[in-house]
């Protein structure tokens, strides 16, 4: 009797594993934290083992072959996951591929290889993005003129710009922190470089760095640029060959004609906008909408729009969240002028009744390229000498997960949007 009982308990423990076992990682608000759990996908793409992203089903989560390996890195992050049964997630992913729901499954295999472009010396203030990722536990490398100029970019999938000037004017900190060390160092590293690679001036190396840029992107590649780098950007590629730059910032005068001379032809996001020539001035142009808006901090918010999952992917995933509603945190560049935004340019997150985009996207060559407006999506108004933010006192930061959006993008299959 006991023989048989023994076998029956045998039986029934081995019958256990047959049923497969997928790991469903949930970004809706049952998320424990939002961006480790990137960190865990992101983690798993390094394991060689393939993750689902599932578009719009419960705030963009993530599907894959169970382990306890797995289990027990989320354990240690403090993701939460659920252990679904095959059939489970079969039935997910059938009901995710119904025509009439907008909701759609994408397969990653290989995780990006990423650069963040940062100078040598540490800025005196913190950059949003390697906050996250270092919080996330995502691999990175810092690169910086020489690397760009030398071809490093081929090595990388994804590129990060954050409060980089790329108009040769130091950020504009002349009138308030030109007499500060950390100022000085950063013009003297810059001259240095510059001289040392080749070039008369920085402004003449910033403009010959963004150019090297734009061909990483044409060439395929995923740029991601943040607060400062956006506008300074777009205007080093128009003034390409033409200074810009007051005498405090490179010795002589700048090109009297510069607004004239602007080819927004070379531009990836803006066009017809007026350089603002005050060197006094802490604004580079008025594509930034950050000294004429009128929006108060308590009404500060922009709204994500809701695309078709199985028609404009792209567009989709770099919007997955848990809510549309983002609160709005200021920059350098805060938010965009939507009049000065070219054609055919997707605007993702906008703050309509401001006349302001917050988040745009768009295609170059066989590339992609992400403009997010302001510097810290937990910090309202981040200023020179703030401490860094605390990642851990805001885990589900909807802000933040956008970010984290466009550094899982490149691991995703490209499909371009449909017309």
């Amino acid at each position: 009797m006991r023989h048989k009982i023994l076998i029956i308990v045998l039986l029934l423990l081995s019958g256990i594993p047959t049923y497969a076992v997928q790991l469903l990682i949930p970004m809706d608000e049952t998320q424990k934290d939002h961006l480790k759990s990137y960190g865990i996908a992101y983690w798993v793409l390094e394991q060689g083992i393939e993750v689902k992203w599932l578009l719009n089903y419960r705030g963009g989560s993530f599907l894959m072959q169970d382990s306890p390996e797995i289990e027990d890195e989320c354990i240690i992050r403090g993701v939460s996951f659920q252990a679904i049964a095959d059939g489970q997630a079969s039935a997910i992913l059938n009901e995710i591929a119904r025509p009439e729901v907008n909701q759609d499954a994408v397969s990653m295999h290989k995780a990006p290889k990423i650069a963040v472009y940062s100078p040598p010396n540490k800025q005196p203030w913190d950059d949003a993005v390697t906050l996250v990722l270092t919080y996330a536990e995502i691999k990175y490398d810092i690169v910086y003129d020489e690397e760009v100029l030398n071809g490093k970019l081929a090595d990388y999938d994804w590129l990060h710009l954050h409060h980089e000037d790329f108009t040769g004017q130091f950020g504009k900190f002349w009138r308030m922190y030109q007499h500060m060390p950390w100022y000085r160092e950063e013009v003297k590293i810059n001259n240095e470089m510059a001289k040392s690679l080749g070039f008369m001036k920085v402004w003449e190396m910033k403009q010959e760095v963004a150019k090297r840029i734009r061909q990483y992107v044409v060439n395929g590649g995923f740029l991601f640029a943040m607060c400062a780098a956006t506008d300074t950007y777009d205007i080093a590629l128009a003034a390409y060959g033409v200074d810009i730059c007051q005498p405090m910032f490179d010795g002589d005068p700048a090109d009297p004609e510069m607004d004239e001379k602007l080819n927004f032809d070379q531009t990836m996001a803006f066009r017809n906008f007026k350089l603002v020539k005050n060197p006094y001035e802490y604004e580079f142009s008025n594509i930034d909408n950050t000294n004429r808006r009128k929006v108060k901090r308590e009404s500060d918010f922009f709204t994500l729009f809701d695309f078709s999952a199985k028609w404009d992917a792209i567009p989709t995933m770099l919007c997955q969240n848990h809510t549309n509603v983002i609160k709005g945190f200021m920059g350098q560049t805060t938010a965009f002028n939507e009049d000065l935004i070219k054609p055919g340019v997707l605007i993702m997150g906008e703050n309509r009744a401001a006349n302001e985009a917050r988040y745009i996207h768009g295609e170059k060559g066989k590339g992609f390229w992400t403009f997010y407006g302001g510097h810290d999506p937990e910090d309202y108004r981040h200023l020179v000498g703030d401490p860094p933010t605390d990642l851990n006192l805001h885990p589900n930061s909807p802000g933040y997960r956008l970010i984290l959006n466009n550094i899982l993008f490149p691991a995703a299959k490209k499909k371009k949007r449909k017309t």
